[in-house]
């Protein structure tokens, strides 16, 4: 089992890591649209936040050796299913592959955020 750390994303806030390997898989941590350089939550919309995720989640598959193109699973969360439209048009322009997916409302997320999003994805 191998720890990913970058600082081109934003780092834990808790006992966590950004993400683990094990065997042919890295499992991240769900991130939240933590802009990596100011530690702030980057923009208030649903579209601002999104791309922000996706960047975090790049560069923590990035520094595992994975890519959006190997991902397998995602679990969302949306703090309001209103926005679920919007989500997935951002969502989609990434995860090109279509991996499985579950997307679940919840009534809250760190800091106060409107999305988060974790992957398990295969080593390149």
């Amino acid at each position: 089992m191998k720890i990913i750390s970058t600082d081109k994303a934003p780092a834990a806030i808790g006992p966590y890591s950004q993400a683990i390997v094990t065997g042919n898989y890295v499992f991240t941590s769900g991130q939240i649209p933590i802009d990596p350089l100011s530690g702030e939550v980057k923009g208030d919309c649903i579209v601002c936040q999104t791309e922000q995720v996706m960047s975090n989640l790049k560069e923590v598959l990035q520094a595992s050796g994975a890519g959006f193109e190997t991902a397998i699973k995602t679990t969302c969360f949306l703090t309001n299913m209103a926005d679920f439209a919007e989500f997935n048009r951002i969502y989609e322009k990434y995860f090109v592959n279509k991996p499985a997916r579950s997307c679940v409302a919840v009534k809250d997320l760190p800091k106060g955020v409107k999305v988060e999003v974790e992957v398990i994805a295969e080593l390149k």
